[in-house]
């Protein structure tokens, strides 16, 4: 019997345990390591702050779902991965030792490359429910004495539509609230343009959230580089197209919240291990999601590493999207399943991009198939429908992970929508 080790319980982690289960069955061990008890529904947590959704409402205990369905859960922080001799290292001391390993821990939010960013410094965060929750003590605080608000996300960023959706639900609550014209508002972003995403654009997401931006009376400032960020203002230097300066700016604010640059885990980014990890930190993996240098190591999520779609003025990223994520997932399954039964890996990841961006009472959709241009379907559209479609997804998600369900619930709404485009002769 072989121990599968999942490193990690978030959007990937916790799918991956599911299916990796339903794939091997009783004949192999799955096992997962979690330094937290519960499992955090993080899209939803932009809704946190303006209080739509409560921290609460976004968290499912681990251990008595993952029991019922025949999956070791280990509740301990792993301070080192040692892939020399396939074991994990726990911070009370223990070590697991594993046959498999799939790293699935997400990012490491890397507050600290900024001076003042963060919820140790200057501005708030929805990257963690826990982030969010002190975010809507912030916010309480900003309702009190409302002033200009700045949004964004800082260079070599790699997830954007948080950003985007932070910005447009706190605009519909301000407007809710009748003080919108107390508040001028302000999106900082590292892209090169607005609607970017670091995909290069999908269909006319710039032309959709540049009308956006302007239809709410929202200034920007793109291709953006945040110097430094002080108790109520923002340092940000503009540049050109060549990446030379072209602007300062100084920009005061009573609230903000600006998304971090992303790297490994510390412990996988520390753990010295040669041919795991690029130089921040991400997982090195094939096309298969298997690591070449440690081959019973794979990985999926935000944690591995891809490069840069394109060059830009200023750093970003390639997003990860819960699409992909769900195709690395159900990859890296079928092909540990191959290798325990002495085969090589042939299942690969699609790589498609489709996301639901709530802008409090409308939305913007968009897929990408595959993610990275050039690409065989570009589509975006807007409405209402994407606002409820976004509940709609929360609350199917936050079912199939408390029942322990495994299924394809982007590839079925990719075909749906795909439907759409064929229709509309796109």
């Amino acid at each position: 019997m072989a121990r599968i080790i999942v490193l990690g319980a978030g959007i990937g982690g916790v799918p991956m345990a599911y299916e990796m289960k339903e794939t091997v069955g009783n004949a192999h061990q799955v096992t997962v390591i979690s330094d937290s008890p519960t499992f955090h529904f993080v899209p939803s947590n932009p809704w946190v702050p303006p209080k739509w959704r409560k921290p609460e409402d976004l968290k499912i205990e681990l251990a008595p779902v993952m029991a019922k369905k025949g999956i070791e859960f280990i509740q301990k922080a792993a301070t080192r991965v040692d892939p020399e001799n396939s074991r994990i290292e726990l911070a009370d001391g223990s070590v697991e030792a594993y046959d498999y390993l799939i790293i699935a821990t997400g990012p490491r939010l890397a507050f600290d490359e900024v001076p003042g960013l963060g919820p140790d410094g200057h501005t708030s965060s929805v990257c963690h429910v826990d982030h969010a929750a002190v975010a809507a003590q912030d916010w309480e605080k900003f309702m009190a004495d409302p002033g200009p608000i700045i949004i964004g996300a800082v260079q070599g960023a790699s997830c954007f539509g948080p950003a985007y959706e932070y910005l447009m639900i706190l605009e519909t609550e301000l407007r809710k609230r009748q003080i919108r014209d107390r508040v001028p508002m302000t999106f900082v972003t590292s892209e090169p343009y607005i609607g970017h995403l670091g995909l290069g654009g999908v269909g006319d997401t710039k032309g959709m959230l540049e009308s956006a931006l302007r239809d709410k009376t929202i200034k920007w400032v793109t291709n953006a580089k945040v110097d430094k960020i002080e108790a109520g203002m923002m340092y940000v230097t503009e540049v050109d197209e060549d990446g030379k300066e072209k602007k300062k700016h100084e920009l005061p604010f009573k609230h903000s919240m600006m998304l971090p640059a992303f790297t490994g885990v510390d412990a996988v980014r520390h753990c010295g291990a040669e041919g795991l990890i690029n130089p921040r930190g991400f997982v090195k993996v094939d096309e298969y999601q298997r690591n070449q240098t440690f081959k019973n190591i794979y990985s999926v999520g935000v944690c591995i590493a891809l490069p840069p779609i394109e060059a830009t003025p200023v750093p970003v990223g390639t997003p990860k999207t819960g699409y992909m994520i769900e195709s690395m997932v159900t990859a890296t399954a079928h092909n540990i399943a191959d290798q325990l039964a002495g085969h090589e890996p042939t299942h690969k990841a699609t790589l498609n991009a489709l996301c639901l961006a709530d802008f409090g009472d409308s939305g913007v959709a968009f897929l990408a198939k595959p993610q990275i241009p050039p690409r065989n379907t570009t589509w975006s559209a807007e409405g209402k429908w994407v606002h409820w479609a976004k509940i709609g997804f929360e609350q199917y998600f936050m079912r199939k992970i408390r029942k322990g369900i495994s299924e394809p619930f982007y590839e079925r709404l990719m075909l749906k929508l795909l439907g759409v485009v064929r229709l509309k002769g796109k």
